[in-house]
């Protein structure tokens, strides 16, 4: 993907790479969704595992570069795809890895309007329970984290990703801010820090705040719920909405969500999410930034409250 635009000469602009859901071994080099109406071979997901500081892979290089968001100063960890997974000019591998080890921008949209909402006194993480789904990066998740919450739980669907990425992402973030997670250590500075694996059909059952009744996330459930990119396959969204609703404290919690309004040859995209939510009919929707640079098609973040 394009890097997002920026006015600064001096602020470093983040490099993306183009969305190409297709599989290295697919030798026409067409999408493996570019036909909607033909469906991905069904692959078990991998287990849900909830994955400790202590469990990063040493064996896999991560370099960091720096990304300066209208102000905000965070790191971006690298990567390679070969050496984590065996697999090379590949975004998607339905049922084996799900894009993770590299950073959309609809990350950076998130982290932007999460700021002006913060600067404009909408919304606080401050002593609150911050749960990012399809993490990768984690660079929302950190954010949160930064700006006080009191709890962070990270999300992939990959515990590669979080081993060889999330963790070493968050440990560059926070070396001059504070302590790195230790290896006996799921916390850092009274934050509460944990990372789970696992496909959204089942990881509810390891996440600590997820409950089976929306009406019981009283006393449980996260307050903010973050994502990034996470609405691009139409097979997927009825899970996460599902995730959602286990997850997201009653009545007051919010989901905050960056995605491009259609991915093309996937059958996703926010409008296609937000018609899910809409027909369960629990909660509102509002449109929190629309963005239009020219760099793809339009990206949309999205804020989504119990009704």
């Amino acid at each position: 993907m394009a890097a997002t635009n920026s006015n600064s000469e001096n602020v470093q602009k983040p490099s993306f790479e183009k969305f190409q859901l297709f599989s290295s071994t697919a030798g026409s080099g067409f999408g493996v969704f570019d036909d909607p109406a033909q469906q991905a071979p069904s692959i078990p997901p991998p287990p849900c595992v909830e994955v400790l500081p202590s469990e990063v892979n040493p064996s896999v290089k991560h370099s960091v570069e720096s990304v300066n968001l209208d102000g905000i100063a965070l790191l971006k960890g690298r990567v390679n795809t070969q050496q984590v997974f065996g697999l090379s000019n590949s975004d998607l591998v339905p049922g084996k890895y799900e894009g993770g080890l590299k950073l959309w921008e609809g990350s950076l949209d998130l982290i932007k309007a999460l700021s002006s909402d913060i600067k404009s006194e909408l919304m606080s993480f401050n002593g609150k329970r911050v749960l990012e789904l399809g993490c990768g990066h984690g660079l929302p998740g950190i954010f949160a984290l930064l700006e006080g919450a009191a709890a962070v739980h990270f999300q992939d669907f990959n515990a590669e990703v979080l081993r060889c990425l999330t963790i070493p992402n968050l440990n560059a973030n926070l070396s001059n801010k504070s302590h790195p997670l230790s290896s006996n250590l799921t916390n850092c500075d009274k934050t509460d820090v944990r990372f789970y694996a696992g496909d959204w059909s089942e990881v509810d059952k390891l996440l600590p705040y997820a409950t089976t009744h929306v009406e019981d996330n009283q006393n449980a459930g996260y307050d903010f719920i973050l994502m990034a990119e996470t609405v691009y396959s139409i097979n997927s969204l009825q899970n996460l909405y599902n995730l959602i609703k286990k997850c997201l404290r009653h009545p007051d919690g919010a989901v905050y969500f960056a995605a491009k309004k259609y991915y093309f040859g996937v059958g996703g995209g926010t409008r296609r999410f937000l018609s899910v939510v809409e027909k369960d009919g629990m909660m509102n929707s509002s449109l929190v930034a629309e963005i239009t640079d020219g760099s793809s098609n339009v990206r949309e973040v999205w804020r989504i409250k119990l009704k």
